[in-house]
This record gives C-alpha cells, structure tokens and sequence, in this order.
C-alpha cells in the first residue's frame, strides 16, 4: 500500500489510518509511491517495541544510500549524526554527551527553567488571545538547548528557523539548504568558542575532542546540531500536543489544575496520547527479520510507528480515551532500547514546569478555536500544531 504519512490529512488525524491497518496487521507494507523505497510499517505496540531493540535493524544509512544514486545534498553533519550510527559507534557518541542530561544534572537546571518559563508567561495578556506555540512551547526549549551548549541570544532565531526547516516533509530542497546553514553555524561557533572558552556543553565537548581526540571534528559538528535541532523539537511537541489534549479533556485538565502534584505521573500518558514523535528515526533490516507475523527481507526500510504503537489496544485499553491514572510508563514516545532519547529527563522537567507555570497562572486557560481547525505541522517526523491559540 501507498505510505499514508505522505498525505496532508493523515497528518492532521493519522490514529484511525494507524488502527485500520493494524487490523489487518501491525507490520505491513507501504511504498511511498513517487520512486521511493519499498518498506514496512510498524503499527503494532508489541512489534514496535521488538524492532527498537533489535540489532538487525540498522541506523546507519550511509550504508543503505550508498549505492542508491540518491541527488540529496544534505550536509554530512546532519546526514551521518549519532542518530544514524550503530554500536560501537553510537554507544562512543552517546557517552560522550549522557553525562549533560542525567536526572542530577537536569536537576541542576530546574531553576532556570522556571526563571525561563515565568519570564514568557508575564508576557501573556489575561483574558486574551495568545499563541501558545509561539508563547511558550518554543521558546521555552529553545532558550533552554542554547543556554545549555553556550549558542548566543541574537543568533537563537535562525537557528530555530533552520531547525523548523529540517523537517519540511516533501521539501528536499528546504530541507538540504538548512542542513547547510545549520552545520556552517555550528562550525563557526566551534571555531570562535575555540577562541574564547566558556562552561557550556559545547565547550566541553570542543574539549574532549581537542584534548583526548575521542571525536572527530565532523563528529563534534554533527553532535552539536543533533543536541541544537533535537534538544528543543520533541519539547515543543510534548507540550504543545500536552496541552492541546488537556483542553480537550476539560476533567482531567481540572484534575491536574486541583492536584499540581499528580504533574509528572501524568506526563507519560500525555505522551503516549499524542506522541511528539510520530515515526521513529530511518531503519533498515540487514538481515531478513520477522516480526510478528510478517516476513521482512534483508535491506528494506523500516518505519516504527511509535504514535500508532501507543495507540494499540492490545496494550493500552481504550487508547483513544485520554486517563491521567492509567499505568503507562512503558509508553514508547521517547522511544526504547539503545537509541532511546538521550534528553528525555531535561524534556520532562521542562514540560512539567511550563505545565505547573500555566495551570497555576491562568486556571481559565481554554482553545481559541476548534481543534479541527488547527493545522498541525507537516512534518513525517515528528507531531504537534503549527500554532495553538488559547484564551487565556
């Protein structure tokens, strides 16, 4: 079948696609029907969870597009990140930045983002008309991401620009120029850091790299715009779908508004509901692989359905219906197994405080307009509104 996260309407609503096609199976066939590779997607909780650990599927997709012929220009630094490695790579990379994002050392940066996060809200009129993307679920991660690698205040908004153009679905051309703009940036501010050494996350890992050489340089340049680009992405989506979904749950909004405490418990069932990450990153089999009931050859993509797989039945009853008491910590927005978010602690903690913030200063907060009216970004990707207006 045609891949259906081609279509603009699957990306306003993509659950009841996701549920008619795990009924006739989780893992099933699509083609992206303009010359693309024929793949699989996986729809199913039990499957999705089996492909995210399993060693067979392999992120490296310099070898899958290696003899592809392909006419893409991205830069090799947003092309080849720690994304679309495998051990024993990945596993160097990932050490390199795990320390920054520790429950300690996110503990450490709670104050700051609660200093973030009430200096954007006092810029919120009461009882007016606010964009809640553009308030706060930007913002807010983005001045977080680059506070925390040292990038300066007058340049955080062409980054947030090239960042949002890193995920133009069906728009190879946008997408090749910001990978350009984005690595020329990084490589620049690496160049003057090297100059002028600060105490930010990039400093030290310009550090490890100039000291021990356990980086290469196109290495500490991918690693600095994969932190940039995905430091800030999945938040803005967690928080914006987090609070699309409570509005539209007038109960369980209450419920959170009376008992602020019940906050981060609720965050995994906020995020299994709407996942801000749609489909997980690029994978390929490299050898034939079962899953589930389904055969798969050796060197065809992949595509886990992390928003579908929290939507299964199978593991979640009445996926559909939004509960705050459900037991969903196994829920697989962040993903699972080696590759599993690095900066899901410092997403959490910034969700959960902008969502304390915003229940305890505007208790009347409601939509705008109807949620079938809002538009949601047209992205493969990852999932959340274009812009969200609330009454405040």
């Amino acid at each position: 079948m045609t891949d259906p996260t081609q279509d603009a309407r699957f990306l306003q609503d993509p659950y009841p696609t996701y549920a008619a096609m795990r009924s006739t199976s989780p893992v099933l066939p699509v083609s992206s029907g303009s010359g693309g590779h024929t793949g699989y997607l996986v729809t199913g909780y039990a499957e999705a969870r089996e492909a995210l650990c399993d060693a067979r599927l392999s992120k490296d997709t310099a070898v899958f597009f290696a003899d592809k012929g392909s006419r893409r220009r991205l830069h090799p630094a947003v092309a080849h990140t720690m994304l679309a490695s495998d051990p024993p790579q990945h596993t160097r990379l990932r050490k390199s930045v795990t320390k920054a994002f520790t429950t300690g050392a996110v503990a450490e940066l709670r104050p700051f983002i609660a200093r973030v996060t009430d200096e954007l809200l006092n810029q919120w009129p009461v009882g007016e008309r606010v964009d809640f993307v553009a308030g706060l679920a930007v913002p807010l991660p983005v001045i977080v991401i680059c506070e925390l690698l040292g990038v300066p205040e007058g340049d955080r908004p062409d980054v947030r620009r090239w960042s949002g153009e890193l995920f133009a679905a069906g728009r190879p051309d946008i997408i090749d120029t910001a990978s350009h703009a984005m690595a020329d940036y990084m490589t620049g501010l690496i160049a003057a850091k090297r100059q002028h050494p600060g105490g930010a996350l990039l400093d030290r890992l310009i550090a490890a790299r100039d000291g021990d050489d356990c980086l290469s340089e196109e290495e500490l340049v991918s690693l600095a715009v994969l932190l940039l680009v995905a430091g800030h992405e999945t938040t803005t989506n967690f928080l914006s779908n987090a609070v699309l979904a409570l509005l539209q749950h007038p109960d369980e909004l209450n419920h959170l508004r009376e008992n602020p405490d019940r906050i981060p418990a609720a965050l995994d069932e906020l995020l299994r509901f709407d996942s801000p990450v749609s489909t997980a990153t690029f994978r390929f089999t490299t050898e034939p692989v079962t899953l589930g009931s389904t055969d798969i050859p050796a060197g065809v993509p992949v595509l886990i359905g992390l928003g579908a797989a929290n939507r299964d039945p199978e593991r979640f009853p009445s996926p559909d219906r939004l509960d705050l008491d459900r037991d969903t910590a196994a829920q697989l927005g962040f993903g699972h197994g080696i590759h599993r978010c690095v900066g899901a602690p410092l997403a959490r903690a910034e969700v959960e405080i902008a969502l304390r913030a915003v229940l305890t200063r505007f208790p009347g907060i409601r939509l705008a307009e109807q949620p079938e009216q809002l538009r949601r970004r047209h992205t493969r990707l990852v999932r959340g509104p274009e812009s969200l207006p609330i009454l405040t």
